[in-house]
């Protein structure tokens, strides 16, 4: 497994005034839909995403097989937070926790 790390997820409970913030930093967004907006900032995904569960922005590191990483944070006692789902064609995320309670986001096929 060699992940990478290429996107960071900001829960957020307004997303028109989040939104304006962001915006004025990074211009406009390359994807601005009700359930997600996106920033991409020098080739790093910035998003914004309503339907978090709050906890904090979420950094989501790029494997090749989602479901092998999975079972193997699970396995080495990472907890489930948010099961896999399709967010677009082709990819699916999911986000553990470790011992601490700390997000740990996933993403891949």
């Amino acid at each position: 497994m060699n992940p990478t790390i290429r996107s960071l997820v900001v829960p957020v409970t307004d997303l028109a005034a989040t939104k304006a913030v962001y915006s004025a930093l990074f211009g406009e967004p390359h994807t601005d839909e009700s359930y997600y907006v996106g920033y991409n900032v020098n080739g790093f995904e910035i998003g914004l995403n309503p339907a978090g569960n709050g906890g904090g922005p979420v950094a989501y590191a790029d494997v090749d097989d989602l479901d092998a990483a999975r079972d193997a944070l699970l396995a080495a006692g990472a907890t489930e937070r948010d099961a896999p789902n399709k967010v677009a064609p082709g990819v699916r995320v999911c986000v553990l926790a470790d011992a601490d309670g700390n997000p740990i986001g996933l993403r891949g096929k």
